[in-house]
């Protein structure tokens, strides 16, 4: 495994997705905001769900699309999870709106589709890019299906130091 960023791997399958989410959650604190970019059906909630094991917070873990923000406590004294999915916000503006940055210092906040617009959060934030290595296809049951190449990058201070 590569200790600095940033660090890429090959996810074979949702079980491995989710276990790469859940080994990133052991980089974070509270405080910390992640920006998840890729198409649709990339596999992003999938590392969602396998990243709030890592934190250990209470599920169940499902996709924000409609109510834009859920928030999952933590059942081990560690940080909450806010999970965002940004894809039906119009403009940075409407980000703001949500009010995030008043549980940003208890939490770490997860960002779906957040490019342009997490920036308003923090200029440190790590980046997880999900893309399909090759044409597969995605199943309701399972997530991500099929190769995927994660890249992720870490920006701002908080993630100069490696891991």
């Amino acid at each position: 495994m590569n200790d600095q960023l940033p660090a890429d791997f090959v996810v074979e399958d949702a079980q491995s997705m989710r276990a790469l989410g859940a080994m990133v959650a052991t980089w974070v604190a509270a405080g910390d905001v992640v920006v998840l970019s890729g198409p649709l059906g990339a596999g992003k909630t999938t590392w969602v769900q396998g990243f709030a094991e890592g934190l250990g917070v209470r599920g169940p873990i499902t996709s924000p699309t409609f109510v834009i923000a859920r928030s999952h406590p933590s059942v081990v004294d560690g940080p909450a999870l806010v999970h965002v999915d940004a894809y039906r916000l119009n403009a940075a503006i409407e980000f703001e709106d949500l009010g995030l940055d008043a549980d940003l210092d208890r939490s770490v906040v997860v960002v779906e589709w957040g490019d342009d617009v997490a920036e308003v959060l923090s200029d440190d934030r790590l980046v997880v890019r999900i893309e399909r290595c090759e044409v597969s296809e995605v199943t309701a049951a399972d997530g991500a299906v099929g190769p995927r190449s994660v890249r992720v990058v870490g920006y701002g201070t908080r993630w100069v130091e490696p891991l």
